[in-house]
C-alpha cells in the first residue's frame, strides 16, 4: 500500500521560477493596483525614485489597511482559495499575484499597512529565501518601519508596496541609459494603466467610488477605447447571456470613421490603441479590462472589422468558466458567450464596412460627376475614371479620333493600374497620412485658372456649376474656401 511522503518545493528554485511566469511591468503594477482598489483605495500613488543610493518604485494607496496578521497572511503565497466565493469587489483569483508580480520585477517586496494609525509591515528577500531554501518572511519593527521609503504617506489607513533591488527594471544598462529605460517602460505603464482601469478612472464602475492614480505626480488620464463620447460613435443594442445563474452583459460598438475624430482624439487612439490590431472584444471582470483586442479566433483581424468593438462584462463568480489566469491576461469565453457573440460579430463587421463605404459613397455623391466610378458586378469590384466628367468631356471636344483614342487608352491605363493594395496599406495603417494635395496659395490660384480655362477657355461659366465640378476633382480638398473666393471675385 502506497504510504504519503512530505515533499513541500525548495523554496529557493519556486520563488526562482516563479519570477518567469511572463509578467511585464505594466502588467505587474496593474495586479498590485487591483488589491489597492480592492481595498476601496480612491487615490494611488505610483512612484519610482531612481535619485537614491538604491532605487525604490513604491505603489502607496489610501485604502482600509491591514493589521499585522493580515499583512502576513497578504504576503503568504496562495493566500486564498481560487475556489471559494469572493466579494464583489474583490479583484484577485489565486492570492499569488501580489508575490509574483513583484518578484517579477524585484528581489526584495516589502508591505507596510497602517490600520487606525498602527503600522506593520513584513518583508521578503530572495536572498534570504536563497540562503535558507525555505519560507521565512522578515517582521520590520518600529525603527525599520520608520526608515521605509516614503512611509509617511500614509498616515491613519493606507497600504505602501515597496520593491527594492530592481534588477530586472535597468535591464543591466549603465547609468547613462537608465532613465531613458525607466521613462519609456513608466509610459508603458500609464498607457497601460490609463486602459485597464478607466471605468475606475471614470468613476462609472458600480460599487466603486472614482480613483485617481498618479505616477510620480502625474494623474493618468482614462483612456476610453470605446470612444464613447464621440457623437458619431454607434452604440448598439446589448444583450445578456446566461452561464448558469450568472450574467454576461455584452455591449457592441462601431467606432468613428477617422474623419469624425478631431485630431486630438484620432492621435489619442492611434498612438494607444492601434485601430487594427486593437478591435475585438474587450473583457471586463468586475469592471477591471482583463484582455482586448482578440476575436477568440471566431473571425480574422482586418480592415473590416477595425472599428468593431464589444465590451464584455462578467462577475468574478465567473473566474473558472473563463480560465482567468495568474496574470489576469488570458480570458477564454464560455460556448455559450463565444456563440453569441459569433452571431454579434456577423452584424458588427456589416456596420464596420458601412462606415467606411458610407463615407467612400459620400464623397461620391457630393460631387456632381465624380472623378472615379465604382462597379460592382459578379466578377468583382473595380474603379475606372469616369469619362462622363465635364473636364474629360471638355478635353475630349478639342481631340481628334486619335487623339481621343489614346486619352482613353491613357485613362483606361490609369484606371487599370490605381495601386489598390498600396493604398489599402497606408490608409488602413495611417489614414490621416494620406493626402493627395499639399498646395500653397500662389499654386491654388495657378491651378484654378488652369481648371477654368480647360472647361470653359476664354468663354463664360456659370459660377454654381464650376464650383461643384471644383470639389469633384478633389484637387483643392482643405483648400475650398480658397477656391470659393477665386470663383466669387471672377464671377463678379
Amino acid at each position: 500500500m502506497a504510504k504519503p511522503h512530505h515533499l513541500p518545493p525548495s523554496a529557493a528554485c519556486l520563488t526562482a521560477s516563479l519570477r518567469d511566469l511572463g509578467y511585464s511591468i505594466e502588467a505587474a503594477v496593474a495586479d498590485l493596483i487591483d488589491n489597492s482598489i480592492s481595498a476601496d483605495a480612491t487615490e494611488i500613488q505610483i512612484l519610482c525614485d531612481l535619485s537614491r543610493e538604491k532605487p525604490v518604485l513604491v505603489i502607496a494607496d489610501n485604502g482600509k489597511g491591514m493589521v499585522e496578521q493580515e499583512v502576513i497572511a497578504a504576503m503568504r503565497h496562495g493566500s486564498t482559495d481560487p475556489r471559494k466565493k469572493r466579494g464583489a469587489k474583490d479583484l484577485g483569483r489565486f492570492g499569488l499575484g501580489l508575490k509574483t508580480a513583484s518578484f517579477s520585477q524585484c528581489r526584495r517586496l516589502t508591505i507596510m499597512s497602517s490600520k487606525e494609525g498602527v503600522r506593520s509591515a513584513v518583508e521578503w528577500n530572495l536572498t534570504q529565501i536563497e540562503d535558507y531554501d525555505d519560507w521565512f518572511v522578515s517582521i520590520l519593527d518600529a525603527e525599520e518601519i520608520a526608515k521605509l521609503p516614503y512611509c509617511e504617506l500614509i498616515s491613519e489607513d493606507g497600504t505602501i508596496v515597496v520593491w527594492r533591488d530592481l534588477d530586472r527594471l535597468f535591464e543591466d544598462e549603465f547609468e547613462s541609459r537608465r532613465h531613458e529605460i525607466v521613462s519609456a517602460k513608466l509610459a508603458a505603464v500609464e498607457r497601460h494603466l490609463s486602459l485597464v482601469f478607466h471605468r475606475f478612472l471614470s468613476g462609472e464602475v458600480k460599487g466603486h467610488k472614482r480613483i485617481t492614480i498618479k505616477i510620480n505626480g502625474h494623474s493618468i488620464t482614462p483612456f476610453d477605447p470605446f470612444c464613447r463620447k464621440n457623437p458619431a460613435t454607434q452604440i448598439l443594442p446589448d444583450e445578456t447571456v446566461w452561464v448558469g445563474d450568472q450574467a454576461v452583459n455584452i455591449q457592441p460598438y462601431i467606432l468613428p470613421h477617422h474623419s469624425r475624430l478631431t485630431a486630438a482624439e484620432y492621435d489619442f487612439y492611434q498612438d494607444r490603441s492601434d485601430f487594427i490590431s486593437n478591435q475585438g472584444a474587450y473583457v471586463y471582470r468586475n469592471g477591471r479590462l482583463m484582455a482586448w483586442g482578440d476575436w477568440f479566433r471566431l473571425v480574422p483581424k482586418g480592415e473590416a472589422t477595425k472599428l468593431a468593438r464589444v465590451q464584455i462584462d462578467f462577475s468574478n463568480s465567473l473566474d473558472e468558466a473563463w480560465t482567468i489566469d495568474i496574470k489576469k491576461s488570458r480570458a477564454r469565453p464560455p460556448h455559450a458567450v463565444r456563440e453569441r457573440l459569433r452571431q454579434i460579430i456577423a452584424k458588427i463587421t456589416a456596420r464596420s464596412i458601412n462606415v467606411h463605404r458610407g463615407r467612400g459613397q459620400k464623397l461620391f455623391l457630393e460631387a456632381q460627376a465624380p472623378i472615379w466610378e465604382r462597379f460592382a458586378s459578379h466578377s468583382g469590384i473595380r474603379f475606372a475614371v469616369n469619362m462622363e466628367h465635364p473636364l474629360i468631356q471638355s478635353l475630349s471636344g478639342n481631340l481628334n479620333a486619335e487623339n481621343l483614342s489614346s486619352l482613353q487608352v491613357l485613362l483606361d491605363s490609369i484606371s487599370a493600374s490605381l495601386p489598390v493594395e498600396m493604398i489599402y496599406s497606408d490608409y488602413s495603417t495611417h489614414p490621416r497620412e494620406v493626402a493627395q494635395t499639399g498646395l500653397d496659395e500662389p499654386e491654388i490660384l495657378e491651378r484654378l485658372k488652369k481648371l477654368q480655362h480647360a472647361l470653359y477657355g476664354s468663354g463664360p461659366y456659370n459660377s454654381v456649376e464650376f464650383m461643384k465640378i471644383v470639389r469633384s476633382t478633389r484637387l483643392f480638398d482643405g483648400h475650398l474656401e480658397a477656391a470659393e473666393k477665386y470663383i466669387s471675385e471672377v464671377f463678379e
